[in-house]
C-alpha cells in the first residue's frame, strides 16, 4: 500500500446535511422543493451536475453561475459555524499517518470548500489534495483519483480510496485503486478489492494493507 486517499463530504466531515440545508434553501429561492431522494440522486457529484439538476428540477432559466455562488456561499457560511469529522475518520487518519504512508485529499467540491475543512481539522494530515477545481472530469470518472497517485508519484492499484458514495466508489475503481465504502446516503454493493463497512472505526491501517493486496 504505498497511499491512501479520502473524501471529503461524508467520509473524512459530516457534511451531507450541509449540502442538503443549503440545497434545500436554493431551490426555495428558485420557487421549488428539495427532497431526500433529490439529494440522493446527488450524492458525491459534481457543483455542475448538481446546479444543471437543481434548475431542472425548478424548471429555471437562472444563471448556473449563480446559483453555484449561491450554494458554495451558503456551505462555506455553515461549515464556517463548525462541522463533524465522521466517525473515526481522524483517528484512521492519524494511524495512516503515524504508519509513514501517504495521504490524500481527493474531493469533487470546489478548492475554497476543501480550504475551510483543511483549515478546521488541519492541513497537515495530508500530503496531497485534488479539488474540482483540478480536474475536468469529475467523479465518477477516475480522472480525480488518477490525478492524485500521479501528484504522490504512486501506481494507482497501490493505492486505497476511501468513499462513502456510488460516483465516488465507481472513480476509484476506475482508477484501478482498492476501495473502502462507507454509504453514507445511498448503498454501496460489495466487490472484488472492495471493503464495505458502516464506519471507518471498522477499518485500521492492517485492514488497509490487506485490501490492497487482495
Amino acid at each position: 500500500m504505498d497511499a491512501v486517499f479520502f473524501d471529503m463530504d461524508g467520509l473524512l466531515v459530516d457534511t451531507e446535511k450541509l449540502w442538503f440545508q443549503v440545497e434545500s434553501d436554493v431551490m426555495r429561492r428558485l420557487g421549488a422543493a428539495w427532497t431526500q431522494a433529490d439529494q440522493e440522486n446527488l450524492v458525491g457529484g459534481s457543483m455542475p451536475a448538481t446546479v444543471a439538476y437543481m434548475l431542472r428540477v425548478a424548471g429555471s432559466d437562472r444563471d448556473p453561475a449563480e446559483v453555484e455562488a449561491w450554494m458554495l456561499d451558503g456551505v462555506l457560511a455553515l461549515l464556517a459555524d463548525g462541522f463533524d469529522a465522521m466517525p473515526g475518520a481522524l483517528e484512521l487518519l492519524g494511524e495512516i499517518r503515524a504508519a509513514g504512508v501517504p495521504t490524500g485529499l481527493v474531493t469533487s467540491s470546489a478548492r475554497l470548500m476543501a480550504d475551510s475543512v483543511l483549515n478546521g481539522i488541519g492541513r497537515e494530515h495530508f500530503d496531497i489534495v485534488v479539488t474540482g477545481d483540478d480536474v475536468r472530469n469529475f467523479k465518477p470518472a477516475p480522472e480525480p483519483y488518477l490525478l492524485a497517485a500521479e501528484r504522490v508519484g504512486v501506481p494507482p492499484a497501490r493505492c486505497v480510496a476511501l468513499e462513502d458514495s456510488p460516483n465516488g466508489v465507481a472513480a476509484a475503481t476506475a482508477a484501478g485503486c482498492a476501495v473502502v465504502a462507507v454509504p453514507s446516503v445511498v448503498p454501496v454493493p460489495p466487490a472484488p478489492r472492495r471493503l464495505v463497512v458502516e464506519s471507518l472505526k471498522q477499518v485500521d491501517v492492517a485492514a488497509l494493507r490487506a485490501l490492497a493486496a487482495s
